[in-house]
């Protein structure tokens, strides 16, 4: 089969216990988020489906606004490197913190990760909303603005470590004894507002030259963040309309940047509900909604919003609020669809607890593969990290039913034709920078 040019990109967005509050209750479902088996029968599949890539997701702090299932977590680097050693193909995502990480430890990582996997990591950049100072012996949380200024500088940084050496530094030649050109090896010497590091990384330059970035933020910073250096971009987004109007504007923002917009991929999150018929996977959603823990899901949309919004009426549109210091696109978010469509505070919980803010599909594997196409076709989104609300079932459901469409249709591979995850999504290798 002769593949069009233009691909759609497909990650899985592991998270043990499944992505819906209920989705652990859900007949059949493992979960556990130190269940190494349960990640590892994922990983797994997810590779045999030709995914591009498996993500990680992962927070400095927990506490009562944590879902139960999601308070203990495994290390992600850790994890993957684990993963690294049983898997061949698939990328390996997972996010680590600007505001809490050092970069020379994290070019160090993901550099590693990288070397282990033969060129398939990715770092998700995250700025950290929540307050994790007391874990980390810091004297304060850093606001919004400030995270933001760190994670800019901290990506350059990252940047220039991954390019300490050149590719062909490393001589190796017996006859002559020379082991190393040090004329191919680079110090850094970063003096900035927040960062003093000399280098070099004591790490050579990985098969991909640089992992994949990933950004996950959607506010304002966030987007010039992700048009700025960024090559996957995970955001949440309801309805087409919003999602082509994000899209069409971080595009614009990549070219601003001097950037190629097709090497900036936006990958919305998004949760299928599968069934045989339409009225099954509808039976399905109405099933996990209705188990949902209402305080536990106003705990979370509390969270979200920065404020308890538990006193309020369940059934009224929310009122104007203030945005938070934290997660500030994902507030927006929820207040735009209580304030622009009405939804009232109940129906804001159920969402949330459905799919934290992301697009939530249910049908017929036909009806979601038309509602990907819809949103892949008209300029919405270059591919999806999918997030299903159940384990293994949700993610089995999508790879039998939804993913021979997409073949069907020429959308999506039928087998890995590359070698590196930049391979896989059509990402060039950069070129060596020693100027940083």
């Amino acid at each position: 089969m002769t593949l069009p040019e233009k691909q759609m990109r497909l990650g899985v967005f592991i998270q043990a216990a499944g992505h819906h509050f209920s989705g652990w209750r859900y007949p059949g479902a493992q979960s556990g988020s130190e269940n190494f088996a349960l990640i590892r029968h994922l990983t797994l599949a997810a590779e045999r489906a030709c995914l591009d890539l498996v993500f990680l997701g992962d927070k400095l702090v927990t506490g009562p606004q944590e879902h139960p299932s999601m308070i203990v977590r495994f290390e992600p680097l850790t994890l993957l490197g684990a993963l690294a050693s049983i898997t061949h193909s698939i990328g390996l995502a997972a996010t680590a913190s600007t505001t809490y990480g050092e970069p020379y430890t994290v070019a160090r990582q993901f550099g590693t990760l990288d070397h282990l996997s033969d060129g398939r990591a990715a770092w998700n950049v995250v700025t950290t909303g929540y307050d994790s100072a007391e874990n980390f012996s810091r004297a304060s949380h850093p606001d919004h603005a400030q995270r933001y200024a760190v994670a800019e500088e901290f990506v350059d940084v990252v940047r220039g470590l991954w390019d300490s050496f050149e590719d062909d530094a490393y001589v190796r030649d017996a006859e002559s004894g020379v082991y190393l050109d040090p004329a191919k090896m680079h110090r850094l010497d970063h003096r900035g507002e927040y960062f003093n590091i000399a280098g070099p990384l004591n790490l050579t330059r990985s098969p991909q030259g640089h992992p994949v970035l990933i950004q996950a933020g959607s506010s304002g910073p966030g987007m010039h963040l992700a048009a700025r250096v960024a090559e996957v971009v995970f955001t949440a987004q309801q309805d087409l309309a919003c999602a082509q109007a994000f899209y069409r504007d971080l595009k614009q923002q990549v070219v601003s940047h001097g950037r190629d917009p097709r090497h900036c991929l936006v990958m919305p999150g998004v949760m299928p509900i599968i069934g045989a018929t339409a009225a099954e996977a509808q039976q399905r959603f109405e099933r996990l909604q209705q188990w949902i823990d209402m305080d536990a899901a106003l705990a979370l949309v509390s969270d979200r919003l920065g404020q308890d919004v538990s006193g309020l009426d369940l059934d009224q549109p929310l009122p104007d609020l203030p945005l938070p210091q934290n997660m500030q696109s994902r507030a927006q978010l929820l207040l735009d669809l209580s304030h622009r469509d009405g939804l009232t505070l109940r129906q804001i919980c159920k969402l949330a607890a459905g799919a934290r803010g992301h697009k939530i599909v249910v049908g017929t594997p036909l009806q979601v593969a038309d509602e990907l196409c819809a949103w892949f076709e008209n300029g919405a989104a270059d591919g999806f990290n999918l997030m299903p609300s159940h384990f293994p079932e949700g993610l089995d459901l999508f790879i039998d039913g939804v993913l021979p469409i997409l073949r069907e249709r020429g959308l999506f591979r039928e087998r890995y034709e590359g070698r590196t995850l930049r391979e896989h999504l059509g990402l060039p290798r950069p070129g060596h920078r020693s100027n940083l």
